[in-house]
């Protein structure tokens, strides 16, 4: 049973994190692909841009429950490996970032990982929640902030005795971040979240 559980855990994680929903949303409400402007990824923010806040904040919690609902099931399932739930959510990340659904092209896995963590311990959410803001308003530049909240947020849970489950979920999903927001690291905005196009347009006049 371990080794079926070894395999269907991260596979369900992957598959549920491959739905796009902010490609569906903006398709659904707008007939656009969610993709084709702002960052050019399908992210919470991009939704917003193009088919309003409602929207974006129904796209967010559905990408938190990407990474939630099957870290929160290995995480409580019975006679389960421990290593099972860190892959486990790393693969929800991996599938929201890389979706099977969506020709591989989808999020930057913000959401998705902060649900992985919200399933095994909110105290380690909201400390590592604290130092993606702290990063963000400290470098003032989002995507280089996130790379280094992916490398940052085991160690900062390890300081802070945080040595569980979590401690792992954070290390597999903080490693897919990293990794993921590289793909941004040279962009040029300067903005704190929502002020991209601001600065594009900034750009654009000069």
């Amino acid at each position: 049973m371990s080794t079926l559980y070894s395999v269907l855990f991260p596979l369900i994680a992957y598959l549920l994190g491959s739905l796009p929903f902010s490609i569906w949303v903006t398709r659904f409400v707008k007939g656009v692909d969610v993709r084709d402007a702002g960052s050019g990824h399908a992210t919470t923010t991009n939704t917003i841009r193009q088919a309003g806040f409602g929207w974006g904040a129904l796209v967010f919690v559905l990408d938190v429950a990407k990474g939630f609902i099957p870290t929160y099931l290995a995480f409580h399932a019975n006679n389960i490996p421990p290593y099972i739930i860190p892959i486990t959510a790393a693969c929800a990340v991996i599938g929201h970032c890389w979706p099977l659904f969506a020709n591989f092209r989808g999020g930057m896995g913000l959401a998705t990982a902060g649900g992985s963590l919200l399933a095994v311990n909110l105290l380690a959410f909201l400390i590592c929640l604290g130092l993606l803001i702290l990063l963000v308003l400290t470098i003032r530049h989002s995507a280089r902030a996130s790379v280094f909240a992916g490398i940052l947020i085991a160690p900062t849970l390890w300081i802070f005795k945080i040595h569980d489950t979590a401690f792992w979920v954070a290390l597999g999903a903080g490693f897919v971040i990293a990794v993921r927001f590289l793909i941004d690291w040279n962009r040029k905005y300067s903005e704190l979240w929502l002020d991209r196009e601001k600065a594009d347009k900034s750009e654009r006049k000069q």
